[in-house]
């Protein structure tokens, strides 16, 4: 059976994606190049690796078998040139970190001094809402995620970094009950802690928004109160444009930590990377985010 690793790839993707469109763009691809090489690729099985339901994809077990032993391959192929650049002194390659929304104050501090003394690095950073960052997490897409809570359904190993502490927060020192509640959306960290504190107790009707900057903006607007993280608000207090309303067991406490899978096999840039953060997160924590 002759296949090559770039058809491999493109295979992989075209699962992920349930789509060759998307797959094609991903990889940069025209659509119809990409399908030649899908089907090159099929035609290489004896059964079925989709089935076809209009225009969309569905993946047949076996061809969802060929997927997980294509992403064997394609990993043990990555960490093969991750050790040739690795035995070079240049430890390239790439490192790959998603971060809860919230991530985005402290990840940049995080990796900085790292990429210094390590240029040749190819980081790819993403934030998203932490059902999405777990999500990624478990299917192995990722190095490290950054989150503040460990998640349930993922085995991983963590590195914890510094507490975090979710406040009420208005525009204003007092607390007028006839304010709705601000929320994240449903997957959030933050959306679940003020599920949790609040409970059945919403002092009156409440609405969503999809990130930490939109609350943030509706809450220095007057539209209401929210459960915010103070690394996300550390200029507006100082700025006295929003408040900490003191209110019965908050702050919430969790801990940020850099997590990773443990069922992945770290490549030599993202062992170097751990091994770097274990040694200088404690001046990194002490230069950026200390109080």
């Amino acid at each position: 059976m002759n296949f090559t690793f770039h058809q491999l790839k493109i295979y992989s993707e075209v699962v992920r994606q349930k789509s060759i469109t998307k797959a094609a763009k991903i990889l940069n691809m025209t659509q119809p190049a990409l399908s030649i090489q899908l089907k090159n690729f099929s035609s290489l099985f004896e059964f079925q690796l989709f089935e076809r339901k209009g225009r969309s994809i569905k993946v047949t077990d076996y061809g969802l078998q060929i997927f997980h032993t294509a992403q064997e391959l394609l990993e043990k192929a990555t960490h093969m040139n991750y050790l040739t650049e690795a035995f070079r002194n240049l430890e390239a390659g790439s490192l790959r970190i998603a971060s809860v929304s919230t991530g985005k104050y402290i990840i940049p501090y995080i990796v900085a001094d790292f990429l210094e003394h390590y240029p040749k690095v190819d980081l790819n950073i993403q934030v998203s809402n932490k059902e999405d960052v777990v999500s990624r997490l478990k299917d192995e897409d990722l190095d490290f995620a950054l989150v503040s809570s460990i998640p349930k359904n993922v085995l991983v190993s963590e590195e914890v970094l510094f507490k975090n502490e979710l406040f009420l927060v208005g525009n204003t020192p007092e607390f007028d009950p006839k304010r709705p509640l601000i929320y994240r959306e449903k997957g959030s960290s933050t959306r679940q802690e003020m599920d949790q504190y609040f409970g059945e107790s919403t002092p009156k009707k409440s609405f969503e928004l999809t990130s930490n900057e939109a609350v943030k903006q509706a809450v220095k607007a007057g539209l209401g109160y929210s459960i915010i993280p103070r690394i996300g608000i550390t200029r507006e207090l100082a700025e006295q444009s929003l408040y900490i309303i003191p209110q019965k067991n908050l702050p919430i406490v969790t801990q940020w930590r850099i997590v990773y899978n443990k069922q992945k096999l770290l490549s030599p840039v993202a062992q170097t990377f751990l091994s770097y953060l274990k040694e200088h997160k404690e001046a990194i924590i002490k230069r950026f985010f200390s109080e």
